[in-house]
Parts: C-alpha cells; sequence; structure tokens
C-alpha cells in the first residue's frame, strides 16, 4: 500500500446535492468562554462537529475538553502550540502530535482522536506521520476567514459558500470568537431550511 499523502487529505464527506450536508470543524480550542457558548449551541441545535484541539489549551483547560468529548463530538489533534509544521523533521512532527495526543488523553483516555489538522494547511511531512499515529488528515472545502473577525453578518454570507459534504473551517480559539458562535447560531437552521444535514466524517 502507498504511504498517506496529500491526495488523502480530507475535504468532502458524502458530496450528495440531493440531500447536502456539511461538516462544522472548529480550530485552536478549546477557549472558554467561546467553547462552552459554543457548545451550548451545538447541543440545542443537535449537531455534531468536530474540535481540532492544541495541546497547551487541552492542557489549559481540560473541563472543557471532557464536555466537548460528552457531548459526542469528535476530537483531532492540531499541534501543541500551533507552530507552523512545514520544514519539521518526520521525528520532530512525531514528537509534537505525540505530546498532543498524550494532553489529550490524559484528560479523555477513551476519547478516540482520529484526524489531525496541520496548522496553517501546511502539510509538509505530517501525513504519513499522523497516519502512523492512527489518524487521518482533515483540510476543509470552505475557510470563511474567522481568524480576523469581519462582523456576524459578513461571516453568515461567506458560510453560504459551503457546498455538498464540504468541510468547513472555523475557529473557536485563537482570540475572541464570539461572532464566529453568533454566525453558526443563525446559520444551522437557515441551512436546515434548505434541506441541509450535519455530520462527522466517518459516521
Amino acid at each position: 500500500m502507498d504511504a498517506p499523502g496529500l491526495a488523502d487529505v480530507i475535504r468532502y464527506v458524502d458530496p450528495d446535492p440531493a440531500a447536502p450536508t456539511a461538516v462544522l470543524t472548529f480550530d485552536d480550542g478549546p477557549n472558554p468562554p467561546d467553547t462552552l457558548t459554543l457548545l451550548d449551541v451545538l447541543a440545542r441545535e443537535q449537531v455534531r462537529a468536530v474540535f481540532c484541539l492544541v495541546g497547551v489549551q487541552v492542557e489549559a483547560h481540560p473541563d472543557v475538553v471532557r464536555r466537548i468529548a460528552a457531548d459526542g463530538h469528535v476530537l483531532a489533534n492540531h499541534s501543541w502550540r500551533h507552530d507552523d509544521l512545514q520544514e519539521w523533521s518526520p521525528e520532530a512532527v512525531r514528537a509534537d502530535l505525540q505530546r498532543t495526543l498524550d494532553a489529550i488523553h490524559a484528560v479523555v483516555p477513551d476519547a478516540p482522536v482520529p484526524f489531525f489538522r496541520a496548522p496553517f494547511g501546511h502539510w509538509g511531512r505530517t501525513v504519513p506521520v499522523a497516519a502512523e499515529l492512527g489518524m487521518a488528515p482533515l483540510e476543509w472545502q470552505l475557510a470563511v476567514g474567522d481568524w480576523e473577525p469581519p462582523g456576524v453578518d459578513e461571516l453568515v454570507r461567506r458560510l453560504g459558500g459551503v457546498e455538498a459534504g464540504g468541510v468547513i473551517l472555523l475557529h473557536d480559539g485563537g482570540g475572541d470568537r464570539s461572532q464566529t458562535v453568533e454566525a453558526v447560531a443563525r446559520v444551522i437552521p437557515r441551512l436546515r431550511a434548505d434541506g441541509w444535514g450535519f455530520t462527522v466524517p466517518g459516521a
């Protein structure tokens, strides 16, 4: 079998235009209070999402990680400090990803971590290393640019660019993400009214 590469990066799931689905993913957390407010929204709407966790944030906010897992969301490894891993050696990548996995499993020992997302989308040598650690590479179809908050109305407009089966990149960490949370709360019922569903990879 060939070693996994960029062709294996997940950007879509089940792209069925007749019954379109979207995948919500959230990077750089956990980050209270925004992650907690977001979890309330997702629980109310009964939507599962993927949370791409940064190791230092996991150590800082273990109770939030426990709630993410308890609420049935999917966990992903997003590196230890959100460093750009593009030029890192496989050995350095492995140490970073393993450290992050260890931090996650120290908090939620039985929670699977089936995905890895490269910081900045710079995959470098990370894909085969992540595969050796049991994680598939998760990228995105739509990045709405919420890392520089443009206003809730603009985020809602950008979220309209999701394609059937598309993985959406959003952030619950890395700063004040209250605009993202409000945009998600508005978009979920709008998409549902238009016939969309929500899923996670492998569901």
